[in-house]
């Protein structure tokens, strides 16, 4: 196999550095099935970890991106011949492995999801990680007993990837959803996604008290933080919190009246380490009833493997809305 481009990071006299290289496929982390990369996404650790803000790799060099979705070309386990349509996401992706930011990727056959049908490579891209997050949120939240019926749901960080699709597939189940963002501007975009509230950080109130007045059956969280804390302080009886993110403050300073008086559940959730047969349901889930009605409004961006470099501090700046998808090569879906 001829050599390919990889968007590469490392770590140069403590700082790092990141950029185009072309490698072999010997030069990949080892994993027992090569896939031909169509498309990859940028998420905020994405963009942490190809400028250096924050540390998320923990091994140096890798290709960055912590997902992809391609086709099989060789492969050492039956389960996934050549052809096979594949995505994965998390599963040490660019920070122990290396990444979908490269035209071949060697992963380990335990990481591959098979791309669920119905699903093409750039739509399984558009949902990502930050799609297969909100739905593994909802996924938990449901098991522990969190129903439309039982009220709103709120989620904060609304104008972001995981945000928007957990509104759009909120919406798509029948819940009530109210959007908590610091972008006024964009209330449009979110009551055309599913949101029937909009709440604007600026002016919310997050209180003082061990319990504010009961205003919700349960919430995503993408912030941590005070918004976390306000969250758990006003989910009512048995209401489920589904943490996410950290993208206002990785602190969470609270008490324990929210849990021993409303019964209020904090749920964290982890899209890295999840177990096969959970992530394999999880897919299921999103191809079917958690399916995103609204995925064209919500991923509407597409750039090219060259313009990538450039596509990342706008992830630090906070003013991306929705969700980008990177085409890394022009794969056709069942070609070996």
């Amino acid at each position: 196999m001829d050599p390919f481009r990889a968007f590469r990071i490392d770590e140069q006299d403590g700082k790092i550095v990141a950029g185009f290289q072309r490698l072999s496929v010997d030069e990949l982390t080892e994993g027992n099935v090569v896939v031909r990369v169509s498309h990859s996404t940028i998420n905020y650790k994405d963009a942490l970890a190809a400028t250096g803000a924050g540390r998320i790799l923990r091994k140096f060099p890798l290709n960055g991106g912590i997902d992809l979705a391609g086709v099989v070309v060789s492969s050492e386990d039956e389960e996934f011949q050549p052809g096979a349509v594949v995505l994965v996401n998390g599963c040490g992706l660019s920070e122990t492995v290396d990444g979908g930011y490269s035209e071949y990727a060697r992963i380990d056959s335990g990481s591959l999801v098979p791309v669920p049908e119905g699903l093409t490579p750039a739509e399984a891209m558009q949902i990502g990680t930050a799609g297969y997050t909100a739905a593994l949120a909802i996924h938990r939240m449901e098991q522990n007993g969190q129903r439309p019926e039982n009220g709103p749901v709120v989620v904060t960080g609304a104008t972001g990837g995981v945000g928007s699709l957990a509104i759009d597939m909120l919406a798509g189940r029948g819940y009530e959803v109210a959007a908590l963002t610091g972008k006024a501007e964009e209330g449009e975009y979110l009551r055309e996604i599913g949101a029937r509230q909009i709440l604007l950080r600026d002016e919310l109130n997050v209180g003082k008290r061990p319990l504010e007045k009961a205003l919700w059956a349960g919430g995503i969280d993408n912030l941590g933080g005070d918004y976390l804390a306000w969250l758990l302080r006003t989910t009512d009886y048995g209401g489920n919190v589904a943490s996410i993110g950290l993208a206002s403050s990785p602190k969470l300073e609270t008490t324990v009246i929210p849990f021993i008086l409303r019964a209020v559940c904090l749920l964290g959730i982890n899209s890295v380490d999840t177990p096969r047969d959970l992530r394999l349901a999880v897919w299921k889930r999103i191809a079917g009833d958690l399916r995103p009605s609204h995925l064209d409004r919500i991923g509407h961006t597409t750039i090219s493997f060259d313009e990538l470099p450039g596509a990342f501090q706008a992830y630090l700046d906070g003013s991306v809305t929705g969700r980008v998808v990177v085409e890394i090569g022009k794969t056709s879906v069942g070609e070996a």
